[in-house]
């Protein structure tokens, strides 16, 4: 594995470069991007599972950080804003085609959770990205949109944005908040239950796969692009690449399992598949082998028979 970096715009986007066994450098290998969920890093579910698991299989495989978060560049800090999350995908893809070992007829990309929704958005318009896969694929706009579920939530939350950015315009002290709770105890105090909350801070706030370049830091202001964005858009219309849709079976509230299934729906594609992983949530699909498994049952033969 190699540490590199690439450019989006004017900061660098950090990234780990994994190689196949006994790799040749005078040969060209299929290449496959692989992109982080909403609030994660490089070094998680995204690289040290699915991408070390492709580079196994012969894959040149490229995890990297999101512009404004982890090791990558780009101020403000702890930004979530889709646009550039989007870019960052064809500036990767730029990265790939600068190698000389890299077929460039031949790059995939897989994301898991928002990162398959940025993945699926950044794949109608990028189409040197070849085919795709989306694990607990998650349109954050949606979900953004949500927000309590009560009538005006997405309104409210765009007043409260607005307000925090004259703030900040004014000279006063930016808003960095949390994707979700710190701790299981923070949780129960806010009487929250979801499983995907639950299992969220199992994943992001213990041993099983907490990181220092995920330190569930987000920063308020920068939220009003994302709750007008759609990760979706279009895709009845540009997403044409072959697309294999990965969700479980036990849905909670980040909505990936339906999230799943209007992506599939819309998808232009001709050549298109959806799993639902029978008793997996959300999380299990990030590193639990029983779930990890039966996702690359599909990912395996898909790759092969795309790129």
């Amino acid at each position: 594995m190699e540490h590199v970096r690439f450019k989006n715009r004017s900061w660098d986007v950090a990234a780990d470069l994994r190689l196949p066994k006994d790799f040749d450098a005078s040969k060209k290998y299929p290449a496959i991007i692989c992109a982080h969920p909403i609030s994660s890093c490089k070094e998680q579910t995204s690289g040290s599972i699915y991408a070390e698991r492709l580079t196994e299989q012969g894959y040149v495989t490229l995890a990297f950080d999101a512009s404004h978060q982890g090791e990558s560049g780009g101020e403000p800090r702890y930004l979530e804003d889709p646009a550039t999350r989007v870019e960052d995908f064809r500036c990767a893809v730029d990265y790939l085609v600068t190698l000389d070992y890299v077929d460039e007829d031949r790059i995939g990309c897989l994301g898991v959770c928002g990162g398959g929704g940025y993945a699926a958005n950044a794949t109608m318009t990028e189409h040197r990205i070849k085919a795709l896969v989306t694990v607990v694929g998650a349109n954050y706009g949606r979900l953004m949109r949500e927000g309590d579920l009560s009538a005006g939530a997405a309104v409210a939350t765009l007043e409260a944005i607005g307000k925090q950015r004259t703030v900040e315009a004014r000279g006063g002290e930016a808003a960095i908040t949390t994707y979700i709770p710190n701790s299981q105890e923070e949780r129960e105090a806010a009487g929250v239950t979801d499983i995907d909350i639950v299992q969220a801070i199992d994943y992001y706030k213990t041993p099983r796969g907490e990181n220092p370049n995920s330190p569930n830091k987000l920063r308020f202001s920068g939220l009003s692009a994302a709750v007008g964005w759609d990760a979706f858009h279009l895709a009845e219309v540009l997403l044409t690449q072959p697309l294999q849709v990965i969700v479980g079976s036990v849905p909670g509230s980040f909505g990936s399992y339906r999230d799943g299934f209007e992506l599939f729906d819309r998808a232009r594609s001709e050549k298109k598949d959806i799993l639902v992983v029978e008793g997996a949530s959300h999380y299990d699909l990030y590193d639990q082998p029983f779930a990890v498994d039966q996702a690359f049952e599909k990912i395996t033969p898909f790759f092969k028979d795309n790129l």
